[in-house]
């Protein structure tokens, strides 16, 4: 049995060394060079649209977030005036009250400042609605606008 072992061997051995010399000597048709190269192009451009598109879903997303962080320090900065501005009041108030020569006086200060306070919180509620609206109005139409350079109309769910 080795012996007919080894002569099969032998001869599997050069049937596929013949085969190996003929196939170097295959010549690859046109046309299959030629898919091939068109294939590899098609996913070259694939690859670079695809780079192309989550470059800009990271800009998106990036201008999106430095927008919102700029809106958040914007209400950060007004809160800090309008404290600022409410230890104004309330200071000068304390400088009128004490200015009043009879208590009826210092009732009508103190009325006057009860009624400017009134008022400026009436002005803030109004002023803080309408941001308010703004803000989510141009949030919205901000993020739809995003979502429209991430996903093409025609391509949504």
């Amino acid at each position: 049995m080795t012996t007919e072992t080894n002569i099969n061997l032998e001869s599997t051995t050069a049937a596929l060394a013949e085969a190996f010399k003929s196939l170097q000597k295959l010549e690859v048709l046109p046309a299959a060079r030629d898919f091939v190269k068109h294939t590899v192009s098609a996913a070259r451009e694939r690859a670079s649209e695809f780079k192309a598109g989550s470059e800009n879903t990271t800009a998106t997303l990036e201008t999106a977030a430095a927008d919102g962080i700029r809106k958040v320090v914007k209400v950060g900065r007004d809160i800090q005036q309008a404290i600022f501005d409410d230890t104004l009041a309330l200071l000068n108030g304390i400088d009128q009250l004490a200015s009043a020569q009879t208590f009826s006086e210092a009732v009508e200060i103190n009325t006057g400042l009860l009624r400017s306070q009134a008022e400026l919180m009436l002005s803030r509620t109004k002023s803080t609605t309408e941001y308010l609206g703004r803000l989510v109005s141009d949030g919205a139409k901000t993020a739809q606008d995003q979502f429209s350079k991430i996903v093409p109309a025609g391509k949504a769910a």
